[in-house]
């Protein structure tokens, strides 16, 4: 490899959900680094850590991210008796809160910027060996707004952290780019003529959007907007309206000759996020279960739940709900389907329920849409073509979005995971 002090510039797209590290080559292509995966490779590493240790054991506990991570967890079922585990994923959705800093797992205390650190030092790593290159430096993406965030300071604070994370996991140099602008970038490669572009780029807990002025030799933003929300937002609405119903979401309980409900709303609302699902595995939880599995109306809805949570089943659940959503991307109706354990799980669910559940966010993107315009005193016919990016731009609702402001011959999509990551390494070598 390369010594550190010759080591080329990097792109980095530290998403969410996943993450891709991309490289511009001196012929003027880009080359994406390649991670293992189930037998083979992927150039997009899920952003996820698994901690392990034996049970009653007192030594730290191991750490897996990516790929890895995956794999580490799904095999842990046949040794669950002897080890426990806890998966984490979406931390980037944590670092504005300065009230949350970090978790206790095993008895252990971990800051976010450990975690996050950890994934990014793995990530660094295995892209260094797939590049053939020692990774130091890199250009990083992120979102206009952070997730949670309210004010400029809320962002400025989210950065901060990661860079502190960046650096932690043995990077020397990083400077950050929005992720709708390095998206352009992936675009302006092919433009060959001066036209106005707008970009979406939806990621899994933002979606972000810029208008620049491309063209031969020019980069011009005109302006950014973004919203806290994307995929994962999507994917809660599913878990909301479909499972959670069957997991006891609307289930009493008696108490006092009375009929309550028979768990805390924050219960279900953990639920619904990747990012907060396995924090359900603590002993309030664990006996707040209990106490409701005795006193309720439908036992075996609240038995299920608990299941759930026992088993850790988060990721193998919210994988179920992606496969929803891809779906019904392609077809009018589809079926949820989540066999693990002892948790078994089957409903109809149908485009027109799903896009009735995600009307409010469809009108937050709008509205996000509507500022930037506004902002850049644009119009519409002004908007030579539309390019959206990442997963949640393959949902027909939110393209519709699109196509009915703008007219479908005018919106485009690239590579759904990899283009931002592409367009920061077009950055990198500027």
């Amino acid at each position: 490899m390369a010594a550190a002090e010759q080591s080329p510039v990097v792109g980095i797209d530290f998403g969410t959900t996943n993450s891709s590290v991309a490289l511009r080559l001196p012929d003027g292509s880009v080359r994406l680094a390649e991670f293992p995966s189930a037998g083979s490779t992927t150039r997009s590493s899920r952003s996820v850590l698994y901690l392990q240790r034996k049970v009653e054991s007192r030594k730290p506990a191991a750490v897996w991210s990516g790929p890895e991570a995956i794999d580490r967890y799904l095999d842990t079922d046949s040794h669950e008796d002897e080890v426990q585990g806890r998966l984490i994923q979406s931390l980037k959705s944590y670092l504005s809160s300065r009230t949350f800093t970090g978790t206790e797992i095993f008895g252990r205390n971990y800051r976010v910027e450990d975690l996050v650190a950890k994934m990014l030092l793995d990530l660094r790593t295995r892209a260094s060996a797939s590049l053939g290159v020692e990774i130091t430096r890199a250009v990083a993406g992120r979102p206009v707004h952070f997730v949670g965030a309210d004010v400029d300071a809320d962002n400025d604070f989210a950065e901060a952290r990661l860079r502190a994370s960046f650096l932690q996991a043995g990077f020397t140099d990083v400077t950050f780019a929005m992720e709708p602008v390095a998206a352009a970038y992936a675009y302006a490669a092919d433009v060959s003529e001066p036209q106005n572009v707008l970009i979406g780029d939806f990621g899994g807990g933002t979606t972000d959007f810029s208008l620049l002025k491309l063209g031969p030799g020019e980069r011009t933003v005109l302006g950014t907007t973004g919203v806290g929300l994307a995929g994962d937002a999507f994917d809660a609405k599913i878990v909301r309206y479909l499972i959670s119903p069957a997991l006891g979401a609307d289930t009493m309980g008696r108490e006092l000759n009375k009929l309550l409900p028979a768990l805390p709303a924050w219960i279900y609302a953990n639920l619904e996020r990747w990012h907060t699902l396995s924090f359900l595995r603590t002993r309030n939880v664990t006996e707040l279960l209990r106490t409701a599995l005795k006193r309720a109306v439908e036992p075996e809805k609240i038995a299920l739940l608990q299941a759930v949570v026992e088993h850790d089943l988060g990721y193998r659940l919210h994988q179920a709900v992606q496969r929803v959503k891809i779906d019904l991307s392609s077809a009018m109706e589809t079926e949820f389907v989540l066999n693990a354990e002892t948790v078994h799980l089957r409903a109809p669910v149908t485009r027109a329920e799903f896009e009735g559940w995600i009307a409010p966010e469809l009108q937050r993107i709008r509205v996000s849409l509507d500022d930037l315009l506004e902002k850049t005193k644009t119009g519409a016919d002004a908007v030579d073509r539309v390019f959206l990016t990442g997963g949640t731009s393959l949902v027909p609702a939110v393209r519709q979005v699109f196509t009915e402001r703008f007219g479908a011959d005018r919106v485009i999509g690239g590579e759904a995971f990899t283009s931002v990551a592409h367009g920061l390494a077009l950055m990198a070598a500027e």
